[in-house]
């Protein structure tokens, strides 16, 4: 796929879901965000990038922990996304948190201008995620360290048939590699091609629970990366897609819920002191 197109599609695919999003995944994605902000371990009065932040699950804990003598600014390829981050940020009186619609492959900041750059989940669906890392690399400053979360490898994670079941369908284009950086340590090795040092990584088993059909269907279709290709169906083609999902998912049902195994892998590097 070419890039421009991959970029449009993650655009306008993460406004449609944007409303749905927290609704679906803020519990199933609590151990990664939990676990990426552990590895931060921000102090307050720092200065702190949240990329690819959707509606600031991530971005709010981090503007806690920085305090009002600190910084988040919080981006994002959605506008949809950063218009939300925006407007909570604003309901809860936090001035110390600024939002930019933004290219993760072109951070419009100034080089060394960070003490920690975060991204939460969206690294798969960046075109070159070495480019992005390596932005990262160059906006931070010497010490500073960067903590990505990615989806592990694809064998671990139950909901993974959502992407052939809508390419089926209709062309998804989601991305072509979208378990690669979880997959062995290719998040690792593409760290340190981006200059990153002393990478530590985390592989956290998870399940993703559902408590009906419906909210698994919601997470899997309305909420997440195929929502663009989703708007596209009619009824029945939903309906014979919701029906070939549900049956992926059938090993991991008791009774109405589902408890699907996932799997996260997160990631620190350092940049270096310069010798």
């Amino acid at each position: 796929m070419q890039p421009q197109l991959q970029r449009r599609v993650q655009r306008y695919g993460w406004d449609k879901a944007s409303a749905a999003y927290e609704q679906y995944w803020i519990r199933q994605l609590a151990p990664a965000h939990a676990r990426l902000l552990e590895l931060a371990a921000l102090a307050p009065g720092e200065r702190v990038l949240d990329i690819a932040c959707g509606t600031g699950l991530v971005t709010f804990p981090a503007a806690q922990q920085v305090g009002p003598t600190g910084h988040v600014v919080a981006t994002d390829l959605s506008q949809e996304m950063v218009n939300r981050t925006g407007e909570e940020a604003a309901r809860r009186g936090l001035p110390h948190i600024t939002v930019a619609r933004m290219d993760a492959e072109d951070l419009q900041r100034e080089a060394a201008s960070f003490d920690a750059v975060l991204c939460a989940l969206g690294l798969m669906y960046v075109p070159d995620p070495l480019k992005a890392l390596t932005e990262m690399h160059r906006v931070l400053r010497p010490g500073g360290r960067a903590v990505a979360a990615v989806w592990g490898d694809r064998k671990h994670c139950g909901w993974a048939d959502i992407f052939p079941i809508v390419d089926a369908r209709v062309a998804s284009e989601v991305c072509p590699m979208f378990f690669q950086l979880g997959t062995g340590d290719t998040l690792a090795t593409v760290m340190r091609a981006a200059g990153f040092a002393d990478i530590r990584v985390d592989r956290i088993a998870t399940t993703l629970r559902y408590e009906s059909g419906d909210d698994a269907i919601g997470a899997a279709f309305v909420g997440g990366p195929v929502a663009l290709a989703y708007s596209r169906f009619d009824a029945a083609v939903r309906d014979a897609a919701h029906a070939e999902y549900l049956e992926s998912i059938a090993p991991y049902r008791t009774g109405d819920r589902y408890d699907v195994p996932g799997e996260f892998v997160i990631a620190r590097g350092i940049k270096k002191f310069e010798v």
